[in-house]
């Protein structure tokens, strides 16, 4: 009996083991991967430029006070009119109480003497001084008003919460800014152009931009060219409007731009890095391909000119097929793969 419960533990531990070796082997490699992109081939200058948002807003209290509260974080969405901050409000309301006794006490005195006037027993210009304390009250009562609505931090347009420059408990100064709100609907790309190449620039010169945090590439809007260089480098700052869709490009990123002189091929060409294609024993290229179920599979490709860290592609690939650029050793013809 006890050799048989040896024989049936060793069988379970046996199993578990295929069960873990199993698990272990249906287990996705991890890659990294690039989309195949329309790159621009010939006569194509290539610049590194930096995205910047479409306008930035400082957002800032119209007086001093400790701030009670802070409802927003960086990196949030915000819309027009949505409350951002408070700040302590027990001396604005004090104000206010004071400024409704004063209008009440005005407005009872006018009440008075209203009739007095209306008899033609008060002086002119008694009655004159009278209604100017009213209004003076009237004045001091919206005054009171207004301060206490401004504990009350809104944000003046939509956006993105760019940095949160004061924090709850901290003391903010009139005009202080306490956040800052980025539109990054429309990004710009920031480039830095040689001053013997800015004539070659217009603002519709064609651009296409890489930016590899976000693994995308983007066709360039218009361009807004400035016409100061700068004293150490000679070169003349331009930006470059391109439509975010997604929001995912932000301020910060580096981009790859490139400028399409005249002549050049703008043909939307198909565009890997060089480090994905393989060369099998018979000499014929190939890619690793992952589908949109995360499965690779090697894919035969011909290949054309190469460009700095690119390589062209004329057939095999089309475009926004996504390729293996590195972790490929490890694949297999329908491994699963996480990028």
């Amino acid at each position: 009996m006890k050799k048989f419960s040896l024989m049936l533990l060793a069988a379970v531990l046996i199993s578990s083991c295929g069960q873990k070796k199993e698990q272990q082997a249906k287990a996705p490699t991890r890659v990294k991967t690039q989309v195949v992109s329309p790159g621009l081939v010939d006569n194509a200058q290539t610049y590194v430029g930096i995205v910047e948002e479409r306008e930035a807003t400082a957002v800032s209290f119209t007086g001093m006070g400790v701030v009670k509260r802070m409802l927003v974080n960086e990196g949030q969405a915000v819309s027009r009119g949505q409350l951002i901050a408070e700040m302590d409000d027990t001396q604005a309301r004090n104000v206010l109480s004071g400024a409704e006794a004063q209008m009440t006490q005005a407005n009872d005195a006018l009440e008075r003497y209203k009739m007095l006037h209306d008899n033609g027993s008060l002086p002119e210009v008694q009655w004159v001084e009278i209604q100017s304390k009213v209004a003076q009250a009237k004045s001091q009562l919206d005054v009171a008003k207004k301060t206490l609505a401004d504990c009350r931090l809104t944000a003046p347009v939509s956006g993105i919460i760019g940095k949160k420059l004061v924090g709850a408990g901290e003391t903010a100064l009139p005009s202080q800014a306490v956040v800052n709100i980025l539109d990054i609907s429309t990004v710009k790309v920031k480039v830095a152009v040689p001053e013997a190449e800015i004539g070659g620039i217009n603002a519709n010169t064609p651009t296409s931009i890489k930016v590899e945090a976000v693994d995308g590439s983007y066709q360039g809007g218009r361009i807004e060219k400035g016409v100061e260089a700068d004293a150490l480098t000679h070169t003349y700052d331009i930006r470059i409007n391109v439509v975010n869709n997604g929001r995912k490009l932000l301020p910060g990123m580096v981009a790859s731009v490139r400028f399409v002189s005249e002549g050049s091929q703008a043909i939307g060409s198909k565009m890997i890095p060089v480090t994905s294609v393989q060369k099998n024993a018979d000499g014929s290229l190939f890619v690793w391909k992952v589908d949109q179920q995360k499965t690779a599979h090697r894919t035969p490709v011909t290949i054309g000119q190469t460009e700095g860290n690119y390589v062209l592609v004329i057939d095999g690939l089309n475009m926004g097929d996504r390729v293996v650029t590195e972790g490929y050793q490890k694949l297999s013809e329908g491994t699963k793969v996480v990028y």
